[in-house]
């Protein structure tokens, strides 16, 4: 267990913690936090996480304002960047409430251009920002065992450290604002498009008569094995879907990735067409499914 005393720094003392977002990681994380001896006060659109959380001792607010103003750090889990601009910028939003000396992180996978945008209008305010994206799942969330990709002004990622290493195993500091949803998206779009290829291997093994089984043992035996290879395998060849990040998200993440890929004067052809990809098992009903099941949209395609 990591004790509530890991928290004191000469700079934040015993800080209040504010937690938005109590979706599947995020609930896990605030589940961390209070094992860990915290209660943080929440905020959040499902009811069922709010009441467990508060079962368990945390306090709500009903607003970003009213949050911000009670809280020493403030963790947004939440699905888009344009859910973080509405939760700081709204007239009821952390902006408005936000404290001398206050800490907002954002966990969630943003476009970097918006980040350092709110980190320039919180720093406007005397608050700090760190962009810090998540690896890993929601069950090493709940173990305080996340890979977490941190960035921001070092003096502000100082005062927070000791909070993040009791959400994360691996906590990487990355350097300016932005560089973690940098390189966040970096890593989504190599693992998108790996299970992309991969869910596609083995389809058209399947059209062509190739046994997917022996497909993955030869392939597992040379340089293109890696986990996410056995996601794939556990989908195409098992029937189990065990890759909890589904195609309306990685599409999500796919679509930032080009869209800093355009701001930064460049195109990505290869995400270009693991967007395509995506966007079609998506029209054809995939939405919810794990990526992995993007082998029954490649299993059905026709020329």
């Amino acid at each position: 267990m990591k004790t509530l005393s890991t928290l004191r720094s000469k700079d934040m003392q015993n800080p209040v913690i504010g937690f938005i977002g109590l979706g599947l990681m995020g609930g896990n994380m605030v589940e961390c936090l209070q094992k860990n001896g915290i209660e943080p006060v929440v905020m959040g659109r499902n009811k069922d996480a709010i009441a467990a959380v508060v079962a368990r001792g945390a306090r709500t607010a009903s607003t970003g304002k009213e949050l911000a103003a009670q809280c020493d750090i403030i963790m947004l889990c939440v699905t888009t960047s344009e859910v973080v601009e509405s939760l700081i910028y709204g007239d009821d939003g952390i902006l408005a409430g936000i404290k001398d000396g206050a800490v907002v992180i954002d966990f969630g996978t943003s476009i970097p251009d918006s980040t350092r945008k709110i980190g320039a209008d919180l720093a406007a305010k005397g608050a700090g920002m760190i962009d810090a994206p998540l690896g890993r799942t929601p069950a090493h969330a709940k173990d305080g065992l996340l890979n977490i990709m941190a960035a921001g002004d070092k003096e502000t990622y100082d005062k927070v450290t000791p909070v993040l290493n009791i959400l994360g195993e691996n906590v990487f500091y990355l350097g300016a604002l932005g560089a973690g949803h940098t390189t966040k998206l970096i890593n989504n779009f190599m693992g998108m498009t790996t299970v992309s290829t991969m869910s596609q291997a083995f389809a058209v093994a399947e059209r062509a008569g190739v046994n997917r089984k022996q497909l993955y043992d030869i392939m597992a035996a040379g340089p293109s094995n890696s986990p996410f290879m056995g996601f794939c395998k556990n989908y195409a060849v098992d029937g189990v879907s065990d890759l909890g990040f589904s195609i309306a998200n990685a599409n999500k993440d796919i679509g930032y990735f080009l869209k800093m890929a355009e701001d930064l004067g460049t195109r990505s052809e290869i995400a270009e067409g693991t967007s395509n990809n995506l966007q079609a098992a998506m029209g054809a009903g995939m939405s919810q499914g794990n990526v992995p099941e993007i082998f029954d949209y490649f299993l059905k395609l026709e020329s």
